[in-house]
């Protein structure tokens, strides 16, 4: 017994103290609007007060609606919680007030009061949407309260009757926020399914939407049925199977299919048995057909300027240097970053003038991407790794970023700052002092060995000597050598088309690596992005075409027009549709093919390499 009672006590002290917690918990008052109103329904209004007990709620009046119960009906509830041993609980109180909506429109519900313990609570205004019924509705749905996906409602009592499902009961749609747009400009694209009926046991893609043209960034969505919508006269329920921001890459009027899916729907079935009619559900299978939809897409304005690789949207542009003042060997950042709204994740920042006496690294880059409403945006980041060789005073020039502002119609040019150096000699390495010596100095040159340095043995002069020739020879060969490495060099920074059609190789091998990783991290849609992020760079950079110029058509008639066969040409471009089919295909049994379309991948970039481009 000397142990029950300390034991009692503590519990009576838990139980006080919630009391007490709950009794000083602050007092909240809010309004529930409905949902989902049709014209001529009946709906319920909820004020939710939480933590007291209320007096003198009056129902305000509503524009557009009839109040049908000036006294309220009353719930209480009460809740418990112990979250790491403390204990809190809770009281709500629904007052439920029940409307009839006359008219259909957006309309407001007046805040609402009501006294607390001597305080005044008060709601803040909540909108809500009354939709209008449906078009050629029957009798018994005008002016009362009907499910608008009770569709057997409209056929007369019979035996037994079964409506037949139409194109008009379920379909999905493809809705985008505009009709027009530039090429490059971001489109929101949802794909919605609206239905009559309120079940759906189950749902497949058969066939998946396509966007020929575009370039796809998705947003997570979670299809879920809880929406009614009034289209073309009727209403639906309706759910968001997918939403995506779109880039179209070519001009003209470009089509987004929706797809083709099956699914089972639950409808009702009448049954007549002499005097008495029911319904019962009976499970049906649906199979809805592609809808289409057209935005037509202005081409940008010609000519375009020479610094211009596709951005299209508003930016800012800007660079930074880490250090100003650096000796030899010291590896210092040149970064510029481009900030915006648009297709950020498809910019490309042209690369600056670095002087030759600076050794360079290959640059970093980072985009930081994220949808906002309906379009991109985010940052472009390029950063160089470079290390100056000489000493001395140098200049890294002003650097631009142009890009089409659809506010203003126009391209606009950014110039990022430039930044001159002072490079002092490093306590690490040597300080060269002439561009020859610095283009040589990785040539392996031996030590030439004299010979005896006693003058009293051999007082020949130097120029008779045949070693002196030699090294004099020697020398003039490297000159030289050196001069024409230079000239090259100048030759290659000069060829902008070289230097692209030289590195293509090079960064597509970059990220099919990086797809190789997704790959074997099961994560399919980074994958199959990275593989066309890796054939759509190497195309535009040996064509000499950028990305957002780039379709499936002129890629292969220019790879025609250089000699390649039509069996690469033709390869390529099932590579491109299996990757975008890839990428917005639900079903996962897609991912077995990865490293097929790897190899192929692979494969086809090696063979254009053989094929050896002939000029245009």
């Amino acid at each position: 017994m000397k142990s029950i009672f300390p034991t009692r006590i503590a519990v009576l002290t838990v139980i006080m103290l919630s009391c007490i917690v709950s009794v000083y918990a602050q007092a909240s008052f809010k309004v529930i609007p409905p949902r989902n109103v049709i014209a001529g329904q009946n709906f319920h209004i909820i004020y939710r007060l939480t933590n007291g007990e209320g007096t003198s709620l009056n129902a305000p009046a509503v524009n557009g609606c009839k109040l049908l119960t000036p006294r309220p009906g009353m719930s209480t509830m009460q809740s418990v919680q112990i979250i790491n041993g403390q204990q809190s609980s809770s009281t709500t109180i629904d007052y439920t007030f029940t409307y009839r909506a006359e008219k259909d429109g957006t309309f407001t519900i007046p805040a609402a009061s009501i006294d607390v313990d001597g305080k005044t609570l008060r709601t803040a205004q909540a909108s809500f949407k009354i939709l209008p019924p449906d078009k050629n509705a029957p009798r018994q749905q005008q002016g009362g309260y009907s499910n608008p996906m009770s569709i057997f409602d409209e056929y007369d009592a019979g035996e037994e009757s079964r409506p037949e499902i139409s194109k008009n009961d379920i379909f999905v749609r493809v809705i985008l926020n505009k009709n027009h747009a530039y090429e490059g400009e971001a489109i929101e694209c949802t794909l919605k399914l609206y239905t009559k009926f309120e079940r759906i046991n189950s749902f497949m893609v058969t066939s998946p939407p396509t966007f020929d043209g575009f370039l796809i960034d998705e947003i997570d969505t979670q299809a879920q049925l809880n929406q009614v919508e009034h289209y073309n006269g009727q209403n639906y329920i309706t759910a968001v199977l997918k939403k995506c921001i779109i880039f179209p890459q070519k001009s003209g009027k470009l089509t987004i299919n929706s797809g083709k899916y099956d699914l089972s729907v639950v409808q009702l079935e009448r049954v007549s048995n002499g005097f008495f009619i029911s319904a019962r559900p009976v499970e049906k299978e649906v199979h809805l057909q592609p809808f289409s939809q057209s935005v037509e897409i202005t081409p940008l304005p010609q000519p375009q300027p020479a610094g211009f690789t596709g951005a299209v949207g508003h930016y800012t542009f800007e660079s930074s240097l880490s250090n100003s003042t650096p000796r030899t060997g010291e590896a210092i950042s040149l970064r510029y970053i481009a900030t915006g709204t648009g297709n950020i994740k498809y910019v490309t920042i042209p690369k600056p003038q670095i002087p030759s006496e600076f050794e360079q690294y290959t640059p970093k880059t980072d985009t930081n991407a994220r949808i906002a409403g309906n379009t991109l945006t985010g940052t472009m980041t390029a950063e160089y790794t470079i290390v100056p060789q000489n000493v001395g005073k140098f200049k890294i020039p002003a650097q631009e970023f142009t890009y089409f502002d659809l506010a203003k119609k126009q391209y606009v040019t950014l110039t990022a700052a430039g930044y001159e150096l002072e490079v002092a000699k490093g306590s690490g390495m040597t300080a060269y002092t002439d561009q020859h010596d610095i283009e040589a100095k990785n040539t392996d040159i031996l030590h030439i060995k004299t010979g005896d340095k006693s003058l009293s043995k051999d007082h020949t002069p130097l120029i008779s000597r045949w070693w002196y020739w030699a090294l004099f020879a020697g020398l003039l060969i490297i000159s030289i050598a050196g001069v024409a490495v230079a000239r090259h060099q100048m030759r290659l920074d000069a060829d902008v088309v070289g230097r692209r059609t030289s590195r293509a190789n090079k960064v597509a091998k970059k990220r099919l690596r990086s797809a190789e990783l997704f790959m074997k991290k099961h994560q399919s849609e980074q994958f199959y992005q990275e593989v066309l992020r890796a054939l759509w760079g190497y195309l535009s950079d040996k064509l000499n075409i950028p990305v957002s110029q780039l379709t499936r058509q002129n890629i292969v008639d220019n790879l025609a027009h250089r000699g390649v066969s039509d069996e690469i040409c033709n390869e390529i471009v099932v590579i491109l549709d299996e990757c975008e089919m890839a990428r917005y295909t639900p079903d996962s049994s897609l991912d077995s093919n990865v490293e097929a379309i790897y190899d192929k991948a692979v494969q086809a970039i090696n063979a254009l390499d053989k094929s050896k481009l002939s000029p245009r």
